[in-house]
């Protein structure tokens, strides 16, 4: 009898508690006719904490295939205990085409969520939020979602759990803090290749917690989750990020993710708002290239007469490279003494994870013999064997149309401005005179 009145008192705290706890509310709406995603529709909520008054722009929490975790719930316990800061919750579902009778003629989910680009991060950007904060609250109030990406955090499981990945690591200026659970980083749509561009390219300030269980291969044609997601997480620590994870014996669900919810979501908040550090890097050639420090800034001049074009001619003038048409390779030729080419192979490969015609915008040599080639993704910086070793992802999310490199300063220019950055290296133009550079080797 003690017994049991002691958990039937127990349970009438948690109950009291529960109560007092303040309720957010939810707003459901549809976004039609996308211009990014041409005839797909889609549910979105949004979720508004009782606390939230709109004095100022509130945090984001964005949740990719709807409400996930029991998160309105979580948000408005970890809200009302101050572990987390007040925010704004937009849920939204992935786009589906659908005939005149409404039956689905066409599901767009991996087709958004699984693509490694910054396609899905600009219809959020372009289209979500601007739609979600036409809204007001039930009483009237607008609904402000800060702007600054220390305030957003994005997350989802499986498809939409790379989604949130890559969302932020293509565009760091949109979101901070990623949860993902049992993530898709396999051989769908390229999902597989991340690991290696997240150890070549230079970290952001990106906070990160992966959760994935030893079970979780749900369909082993395309990779197994759960190795993928230690190569992720792997890759996340070569690299410097602020990283915690949790392994179990799960399988491809949400069910232990959802467990693990309130500690993810305190994890990505701790400290706020203090801003998500930027890691340093263990890549030996980001680290001997950057500048503690020096980042890009706009500049007042105008790019450099020594503007690069889609071939470059190495410091000694024994090897001539350019671009080849619709590939990953450029071409390297021997030069001889009497200027002749010869011997021209496909030997650089360049990362192309927007998976259409490589765009080079330009090339220019290094005095130590490195090839510093401009292309969509970022600044890809070659050894002399031909290997991208590091990526300086671009300052702006628009794209960049002329490159140059002069004295140890990178410059670029996108939409009408220059952009101006030092690093650890020296230009070697071709109009420079031709010098000897130390070899690396067969490496």
């Amino acid at each position: 009898m003690k017994r049991f009145l002691k958990s039937l008192a127990l349970l009438l705290t948690f109950i009291t508690a529960s109560a007092s706890i303040p309720k957010g509310t939810v707003i459901t709406d549809t976004l039609w006719n996308s211009d990014i995603y041409p005839g797909t529709v889609r549910e979105y909520k949004i979720y508004i904490p009782q606390q939230y008054d709109a004095s100022r722009p509130a945090c984001l929490y964005l949740g990719l295939d709807g409400i996930l975790y029991n998160a309105t719930a979580v948000m408005d316990t970890l809200i009302a205990s101050g572990e987390i800061p007040v925010m704004i919750g937009v849920f939204v579902q992935p786009g589906v085409i659908t005939d005149n009778d409404g039956s689905v003629i066409r599901y767009n989910r991996s087709n958004e969520f699984d693509r490694t680009d910054g396609k899905f991060a600009h219809f959020i950007e372009s289209e979500l939020l601007p739609a979600v904060e036409t809204h007001k609250t039930p009483d009237g109030l607008p609904i402000l979602i800060s702007k600054d990406a220390n305030d957003r955090a994005i997350s989802g499981a499986s498809s939409s759990g790379i989604a949130s990945f890559n969302t932020t690591f293509w565009r760091p200026d949109l979101f901070s803090r990623i949860y993902s659970t049992c993530g898709t980083f396999v051989a769908m749509r390229g999902g597989n290749e991340l690991p290696a561009l997240i150890r070549k390219t230079e970290p952001r300030p990106i906070r990160v917690f992966l959760h994935d269980g030893s079970q979780d291969a749900w369909n082993p044609l395309f990779g197994h989750w759960y190795e993928q997601n230690l190569l992720t997480a792997s890759a996340l620590e070569f690299a410097g990020y602020e990283l915690k994870t949790v392994w179990d014996d799960g399988n491809h669900s949400i069910k232990n993710g959802s467990k693990i919810f309130p500690e993810a979501m305190r994890y990505l908040w701790q400290g706020y708002p203090e801003r998500v550090k930027t890691g340093i890097s263990q890549n030996n050639m980001l680290t001997a290239l950057l500048i503690p420090g020096e980042n890009w800034v706009e500049a007042c001049d105008t790019l450099p007469a020594t503007t690069s074009g889609i071939s470059a001619l190495s410091p000694d003038g024994k090897v001539f490279t350019e671009t080849e048409p619709d590939s990953d390779w450029l071409v390297s030729y021997t030069v001889a003494a009497d200027g002749a080419k010869s011997n021209g192979q496909q030997f650089y490969w360049i990362h192309n994870p927007l998976h259409r015609d490589q765009q080079i915008i330009g090339m220019i040599y290094a005095s130590d013999g490195n090839l510093f080639v401009a292309t969509e993704i970022g600044i890809q910086v070659c050894d002399h064997n031909g290997r991208v070793r590091a990526i300086l992802p671009y300052p702006v999310a628009t794209s960049v149309e002329a490159f140059s490199f002069e004295d140890n300063c990178l410059y670029i220019t996108s939409q009408g401005k220059t952009y101006r950055r030092r690093v650890n290296a020296t230009a070697h133009p071709a109009t420079a005179p031709r010098i000897q550079y130390k070899s690396q080797g067969q490496g």
